[in-house]
């Protein structure tokens, strides 16, 4: 397989393959070899086998022209986690409620054709590297597009955030989030972060639920490491998420090491509009 393009699709998105199925006619007929790599982890409770042959993502990302997932935003992030490592370009298409990082929406699938003959502007975007230890061993490691999470479940607990070794902020409070740009418009704006072009290079510390008026987002530069401490919890339960996707139980005394990724995620840019006008579509005030 070579300079071939991968279709991604969440099954529980798209029903029966139906924008998949489209998409893989109109490259085939362009005359693009494609292949089929669902990455949501729930698709392999559906059969598709009898629409489809499918293959392993890890088998059919290498020298891949595109990558194509189908889905909302989750199916997106799985994807560029997925595929990291071979610098493809990524383009989402929307089925989702929010779809920030979608490059098109369902009726314009027609543009894939155009986009896999490399009419596109690669927009890179940083990701982030966390591990988390427990007595100096490192027990979890995983990749982000989007943030890492550090949240009490139920009750608040005791948050120390260090650049470097030094600190820069304590609090009680619901957790703090550890965002990328990309991420600024997730999970880190909704506890009031501010949101950061996605094209530059800044780790973006949000409290959430701060029991502390002088907690406030920081906006770091992209060579600080990051590390997060909770206090004790001892009768509390306190969790790390990955782009909300992995979730770990977190214990007293660990501690999660947060910096930038050798790795960036490309997404395909196709829209002529800027990151403001997107920023004010899928968040602003709808005007009657």
């Amino acid at each position: 397989m070579h300079d071939h393009v991968v279709l991604c699709p969440n099954p529980h998105r798209d029903a029966n393959l139906a924008l998949t199925m489209k998409a893989k006619t109109l490259l085939e007929a362009a005359g693009f070899e494609v292949f089929v790599s669902p990455v949501s982890g729930a698709w392999k409770k559906i059969d598709i086998s009898d629409i489809v042959d499918t293959f392993p993502l890890e088998e059919t990302m290498v020298g891949a022209r595109l990558i194509v997932p189908f889905g909302g935003d989750g199916t997106i992030l799985h994807t560029a986690r997925a595929a990291m490592t071979v610098d493809t370009p990524i383009l989402g298409v929307n089925l989702g409620a929010m779809g920030f990082m979608a490059g098109l929406e369902p009726a314009e699938i027609d543009k894939l054709v155009d986009v896999a003959g490399g009419h596109y502007e690669a927009d890179r975007r940083m990701m982030l590297d966390v591990e988390l230890l427990r007595d100096d061993e490192v027990i979890f490691s995983d990749s982000a597009l989007n943030d890492a999470v550090v949240n009490g479940i139920i009750n608040s607990i005791y948050i120390e955030a260090y650049g470097d070794g030094r600190r820069i902020t304590a609090f009680s409070g619901d957790g703090i989030v550890v965002a990328t740009p990309t991420g600024s418009t997730a999970y880190s704006m909704s506890a009031g972060g501010p949101l950061v072009e996605p094209s530059a290079r800044n780790l973006v510390l949000t409290p959430i639920s701060a029991h502390y008026l002088a907690a406030r987002a920081f906006v770091l530069a992209p060579e600080r490491h990051v590390e997060i401490r909770t206090g004790t919890l001892e009768g509390k339960n306190a969790m790390l998420s990955v782009d909300g996707d992995t979730r770990v139980r977190i214990k007293t005394g660990d501690r999660i090491k947060i910096k930038q990724s050798k790795y960036d995620t490309i997404l395909a840019h196709v829209s002529n509009k800027s990151f403001y006008d997107i920023a004010y579509e899928k968040l602003g005030e709808r005007r009657k």
